[in-house]
């Protein structure tokens, strides 16, 4: 039952529904939860007079959302409770025509291009932090093309469909019965990967768009949104192009290290970037994938994938990091299947049983001081002599019984039967020794990697792969930019991204002015 506060909320929510909506819940009465299940949407249905339910015989307790009634396409298998719930209320505004996760003209076109039917299931838990952006993705792709239904499981309900498919990590995406996403993920990281497997009608050189603006900012972080926040404060036009508002920090559960802000979620500061951007003349093109671009000349042309094109005479390259992988053979195989980078979404799969975090710095250590409250055992595998974690997490992660931690240690190898992880080879750095040892699952925290794929041979690059760039973020090319973990500027922290955001967005702006651009 919901209590009385959240219905309050919701008949707020839904006073503006223009449409009718039925919950069509197919239920066993005799089904454990149904009893609890039906006062859920009877409640929920109650908050508003265009909602309601109806019931048909079944087997334990689902619902489709039908819209006027057609069928949205949208399923739950089970109540979404808990992180789900924000994706049961966007699933009826977005219907509605309402909330601002809807795509733009070019991104519903490539949706509603996909081949044939597309059946979507999503295995989820409902305590998942990323599991509500690839909910929402693919709800939303489901209202869009009418061949396109989308299914949400709530994996502790239907543990023997899990253990049948091998399900270690969440959210696991399925179409059509084949696996084809594991863990976090966006609307256009979905959108691509379907468009890879089911194939397209889009034709790019037909649908070929050019935008043309003052400045392009690239990546949608802490330091692309400053720079595109400082760029349209000297009255430039603004394009920022990204794959999500916030970036990496969507996936940060609490950030407690920004002046004035001593506590903030990821997902709530990445709401905030998009409100103040929102208040200035700034064209957002998120769900987007760059995939090339042309640097030379006055004019810079940035392509994207599905035939978008963005022309400014400067372009600042904000696109930030992702988490960096160990680089061994079968690593690939592995993911998702012992191999994991989200302890929170995927630790209470290894519930009582033996893992490994790879990484001594903030992240690998508060990974193993959260796994060691579920599993049996941890093991802290750390490349150098020294841990580069704060001292109170060092001191608490040495406080805990369970967990064994490893200096001067590197992880030479994987260990698997071709479907499951079952361990690691470890060398002793001192003695050159290398051991295997077994695990159920391991957890990777060894950093991140900077996103410059598109600008390789374009643009100077470090060892590290990193864009070059001077004290103003000045690149070797003149009037191109960059800001942020993509970079060389040392220490990738939030305060220090959107430092060198402004610093990138001022001296486009100096350059403009001097007629540099």
């Amino acid at each position: 039952m919901l209590q009385s506060d959240i219905k309050e909320q919701l008949k707020s929510v839904f006073a503006n529904l223009k449409s009718s909506f039925v919950l069509r819940v197919e239920r066993d009465q005799a089904y454990a939860y149904a009893d609890e299940y039906t006062a859920f949407v009877e409640d929920f249905a109650a908050t508003s007079d265009k909602l309601s339910v109806e019931y048909v015989a079944g087997s334990d307790f689902r619902f489709n959302i039908i819209r006027d009634g057609s069928d949205t396409g949208v399923r739950f298998c089970g109540i979404p409770n808990g992180h789900e719930f924000t994706s049961l209320l966007l699933a009826i505004l977005n219907a509605d025509g309402q909330g601002k996760n809807l795509p733009d003209k070019a991104i519903t076109a490539r949706i509603k291009a996909l081949k044939g039917e597309v059946r979507l299931q999503t295995y989820v838990s409902l305590t998942c932090t990323n599991c509500p952006d690839v909910v929402q993705a693919l709800n939303v792709m489901a209202l869009v093309n009418p061949n396109v239904t989308s299914e949400t499981i709530d994996g502790a309900l239907y543990q023997d469909e899990v253990t049948a498919l091998n399900i270690q990590a969440v959210p696991s995406v399925y179409v059509n019965g084949q696996l084809l996403h594991v863990g976090r993920g966006d609307l256009g990281t979905l959108l691509q990967e379907l468009e890879d497997t089911v194939g397209t009608t889009h034709d790019e050189s037909a649908a070929k768009v050019e935008h043309q603006c003052d400045v392009v900012v690239l990546g949608g972080g802490p330091a692309g949104a400053t720079a595109a926040i400082y760029s349209a404060r000297k009255g430039l036009k603004v394009a920022i192009v990204a794959g999500r508002i916030g970036g990496q920090i969507n996936d940060t559960t609490g950030i407690e290290n920004i002046t004035s802000v001593p506590e903030i979620t990821g997902v709530q500061l990445s709401a905030n970037l998009r409100s103040h951007i929102e208040r200035y003349d700034v064209d957002i093109y998120d769900n987007r994938k760059i995939v090339g671009v042309d640097l030379d000349g006055k004019l810079k042309r940035v392509f994207v994938r599905g035939g978008e094109e963005f022309i400014a005479p400067a372009v600042i390259i904000a696109t930030g990091a992702g988490w960096r992988r160990l680089g061994l053979p079968d690593e690939a195989l592995y993911l998702g299947h012992g191999i994991h980078f989200c302890p929170h979404c995927d630790g209470p799969f290894y519930q009582g049983k033996k893992v490994a975090v790879i990484g001594g710095g903030n992240s690998g250590v508060e990974a193993a001081i959260d796994l060691a409250g579920i599993c049996s055992h941890v093991t802290l595998i750390e490349y150098g002599d020294a841990m580069r974690a704060d001292g109170v997490l060092q001191e608490k992660v040495r406080s805990l019984g369970n967990v064994d931690i490893r200096m001067m240690s590197q992880t030479t190898a994987v260990v698997g039967d071709g479907k499951q992880l079952r361990g690691l080879v470890i060398k002793d750095r001192k003695t050159e020794k290398e051991q295997e040892e077994a695990f159920d699952g391991v957890f990777v925290q060894i950093g991140l990697s900077p996103n410059t794929d598109p600008f390789k041979g374009n643009l100077p690059l470090s060892a590290r792969k990193e864009i070059v760039v001077d004290a103003s973020n000045r690149t070797a090319v003149p009037g191109v930019y960059a800001a942020g973990d993509v970079t060389t500027v040392p220490y990738k922290q939030i305060m220090i991204a959107m430092g060198e955001g402004a610093k990138a967005a001022l001296s486009a702006f100096d350059d403009r002015v001097r007629g540099i651009v």
